[in-house]
Formats: structure tokens, sequence, C-alpha cells
């Protein structure tokens, strides 16, 4: 089934800066002692990074068959908006190990 590639680029962003923005809800916990909260809350991020991933890889199938995908500046925004907030991701849980000490 063929993917559109707004609606596939939207549930980038939108799943992507999700996972972001929890990433840091996560760092703001446990800055205040809530290492709890801040582990859950990058449990939440990776069910979100999970989602944008998982589109990022049926436009990639896509791509590699019959139905090759245009190269457009949104598209790099949505890649952008990924790769950092699995950057995020990485640091945040760096971070909070820090704080736990």
């Amino acid at each position: 089934m063929m993917i559109a590639l707004e609606d596939a680029v939207m549930e980038i962003i939108v799943n992507a800066g999700q996972s972001r923005s929890l990433c840091f809800e996560a760092l703001h916990a446990a800055r205040q002692g809530n290492l709890d909260e801040a582990k859950s809350l990058l449990r939440e991020a990776d069910g979100y990074a999970r989602q944008a991933h998982h589109m990022q890889t049926k436009l990639i199938e896509q791509d590699a068959g019959e139905a090759r995908q245009p190269m457009t500046l949104i598209m790099v925004h949505a890649q952008d908006h990924l790769m950092n907030s699995l950057l995020a991701r990485e640091l945040s849980e760096e971070i909070i190990h820090l704080y736990q000490r």
C-alpha cells in the first residue's frame, strides 16, 4: 500500500517531536530528583520514537521499490526531527545516570 508522502512526513515530525519533548520532561524530572518519573518518561519517549522510525522505515522500503520518493525540504526536515529526537534520547539517558549518582 502506497503511503502519501505528506502524511508520512507529518507522522515522523509529530512523533519525533513528542519523543524529544518527553526526553526534556524526563531531564526536568531527574533534576527535581524524580528518577522513577524520569525513567518512565524516557520509556514513553521510546514509544513515540519507534512510531516515527517505523514510518521512516516504510518510506525507505517504498523508495527502494517502485514508488521512488522525491527528496523535498519537508522530508529533510522530518529526518532532522527524527535524528534530533534520537540524539536527545541518548543524551537524556546519560544525563539522568549522572543525576542518579
